[in-house]
């Protein structure tokens, strides 16, 4: 009698459910149909020196086009891990097979066919809904597709999303549930044939997780491939998906109908009570609340070779598979919808688009630079060309250099952690090429830098009383430009691989033996000095950047700076003095600068290889995996 009760409100919810799945108003262009199976699948992770963690043991399923499917269980029963691993986010520590329609998949063929939307519903700032479809478009779909033709379809797309009211609000004052349906908007504009999307409902209410399911049960009847993790879904939301699939301890208990499940408890000696949400039950017995070691339920389980229950197994219908031509096809195309160079253009376009739509960023960085300046004008008001107060001066150039040191680092090491998690989701996706974000990005910053140090140097140079020569003055703003874009990129290098507190740490941390080893030896010279504090003050790239900005002051034939009439002797009165108290008389402005922008490539570099090591979710072997290791136990 509770076996029919539950089975009755099942179909009750299915009912009602499948009359409130919204129909779509236009027709995307057809997909090949994607079947995928996957067998003995074992996924580890790492915990120690020498120990692991078994995640996923030897699970196996099948899932078919046109078909909503649900993964569910317990907390840490391995399900955003089956999906990571089936979408290829996760490809190292891990064996089995994965068959797309039958044959053994190609990761790099099978993302062009697929999307992840992940749990974190993170979409870039600073634009309205319609800017983000549109730069979907334009870098998925390339110039080549008619600007209105593209138009068109982010206008049904938002449609049937129901974005329609919403599309000129600006992303980060969206609701939680609008949040998701852009998340699902923005990946639908290529027309996936299969979509993974990690627990959609987490943080959702009600209503918005049953708008949310809808609409994916909409887009599986498309022909679509669509598989989510589901934590604790409602009666109603239960009987929307066609296929459960639900896991316990890293193994699978159940694959098939969801009508079909509570029978299946039943005839294993676990009968559903009356009035009991199914997907609520089957949780609980999966994870031991009904007495986990039951011998019969584990005979069920058939060692996790998972198969669709009180059902036939899918016979594989090759004439509904794509042909060897289509996935030939396939590895021909570029991985990416458009080139470098437009990727290069869309991404800058839309760096600008966020960086000047935040005004009160702008404004502080603005005032920030203008303070600073004011403050270190008045520090050393008219000392530029005092010959009494040269050493005072020195201390302006060293002053001035430690302020564009920790200026622009700062901001790096605490935005980039965060705009990581949009690099995830939007690479992983195919948006870009990561070579092509990082030269947008340096380009950005780059000319960024330029205008917040003209505006320091406007200050400060007047201020101080230094040399108002043309070429003087160049030579100093191109050294503070170089080191504000080097200290950023050193800030990148650091904040591509830690996260914000681990960051803001080690950051200025390392920054004091930078500073210490800059003005090391100063006028003392060479002789006595430990091989590994030379090694370590040419390493430093402040101690180039200070013998620019004093050489580009004092050296190439400078005129002797005055003496005030009050004092009896001026040491340093020819500027050739000074810069060999400092032991600069045989240093370059130019091959200071070289040095300079050498080690802002060198930071780029490594953030760059970093990142991209990160967003490869694959294991890492060599320097990198040693290393990466190391940062992770120690400063993580």
């Amino acid at each position: 009698m509770e076996e029919d009760a539950a089975q009755k409100m099942f179909d009750y919810f299915s009912k009602e459910a499948e009359s409130r799945i919204p129909k779509m108003g236009f027709t995307m262009a057809e997909r090949p149909a994607v079947n995928l199976e996957f067998n003995d699948l074992t996924y580890t992770v790492p915990t120690g020196k020498s120990t692991s963690k078994l995640i996923l043991r030897s699970v196996s399923g099948y899932f078919k086009s046109g078909e909503l499917t649900a993964i569910l269980g317990p907390s840490g029963a391995g399900k955003s891990t089956l999906l990571n691993v089936l979408a290829g986010y996760r490809t190292g520590d891990g064996t089995g097979t994965i068959l797309v329609n039958g044959v053994p998949r190609e990761t790099r063929c099978f993302r062009k066919l697929s999307r992840y939307i992940m749990q974190e519903d993170v979409h870039q700032s600073g634009i309205t809904v319609m800017e983000c479809m549109r730069f979907s478009a334009d870098l998925k779909l390339g110039y080549g597709v008619p600007q209105d033709q593209k138009l068109t379809m982010i206008n049904d797309i938002l449609e049937l999303l129901r974005l329609k009211k919403c599309q000129d609000t600006m992303t980060d004052r969206l609701s939680g549930g609008e949040k998701k349906r852009l998340s699902i908007a923005l990946e639908l504009v290529n027309n996936p044939a299969v979509l993974f999307l990690d627990e959609p409902t987490t943080g959702l209410d009600d209503l918005s997780s049953s708008q949310c399911i809808n609409l994916l049960k909409s887009l599986a009847k498309g022909g679509r491939t669509v598989i989510c993790s589901i934590h604790t879904p409602s009666a109603k939301l239960f009987a929307l998906f066609d296929n459960v699939y639900i896991v316990a301890e890293g193994q699978c208990v159940y694959q098939g109908l969801g009508r079909d499940m509570v029978p299946f408890l039943a005839q294993n000696g676990l009968p559903c009570p009356t009035h009991f949400n199914p997907a609520d039950f089957i949780i609980e017995v999966s994870s031991g609340e009904y007495g986990y070691h039951n011998d019969r339920l584990m005979n069920a389980i058939d060692n996790g070779r998972c198969r669709r229950w009180n059902q036939k197994t899918p016979e594989k219908d090759i004439s509904k598979y794509p042909s060897q031509t289509v996935f030939e096809k396939l590895k021909k195309e570029s991985d990416f919808g458009c080139s470098n160079w437009d990727q290069f253009k869309l991404l800058a376009k839309r760096m600008y688009l966020q960086e000047w739509r935040d005004l009160s960023r702008v404004l502080l960085k603005l005032i920030t630079h203008a303070a600073v300046g004011l403050v270190v004008g008045g520090l050393f008001y008219q000392m530029g060309n005092d010959a009494s107060k040269t050493l005072f001066n020195f201390g302006f150039c060293y002053v001035s250099m430690i302020a564009f040191m920790y200026i622009p680092m700062l901001p790096a090491l605490i935005w980039f952690p965060m705009e990581v998690q949009l690099i995830k989701r939007e690479h992983f996706n195919r948006w870009y090429n990561v070579s092509s974000y990082f030269m947008a990005l340096t380009v950005t910053r780059f000319i960024q830098q330029i205008v917040y140090t003209l505006i320091y140097v406007s200050i400060v140079y007047y201020m101080t009383g230094q040399p108002l020569e043309w070429d003087r003055a160049a030579k100093f703003t191109v050294i503070m430009i170089l080191i504000g874009v080097t200290s950023y990129a050193y800030g990148l290098a650091i904040s591509s691989r830690l996260d914000i507190t681990n960051g803001c740490f080690v950051g200025p941390a390392l920054s004091v033996p930078l500073m210490l080893l800059a003005s090391y030896s100063f006028g003392v010279g060479s002789e006595g000095i430990p091989l590994w504090i030379y090694i370590g003050m040419q390493l430093s790239y402040l101690r180039f950047g200070i013998e620019g900005l004093v050489t580009s002051i004092y050296s190439e034939g400078r005129a002797q700076m005055s003496c005030p009439p009050e004092e009896i002797y001026c040491q340093y009165k020819a500027p050739i003095y000074i810069l060999k108290e400092l032991g600069m008389e045989d240093s370059n402005y130019y091959k200071a600068a070289i040095l300079v922008f050498v080690y802002f490539i060198i930071f780029k570099c490594i953030s760059f290889f970093v990142l991209r090591q990160r967003l490869r979710r694959a294991k890492a072997s060599g320097i990198v995996f040693m290393v990466g290791r190391y940062i992770k136990r120690y400063f993580s």
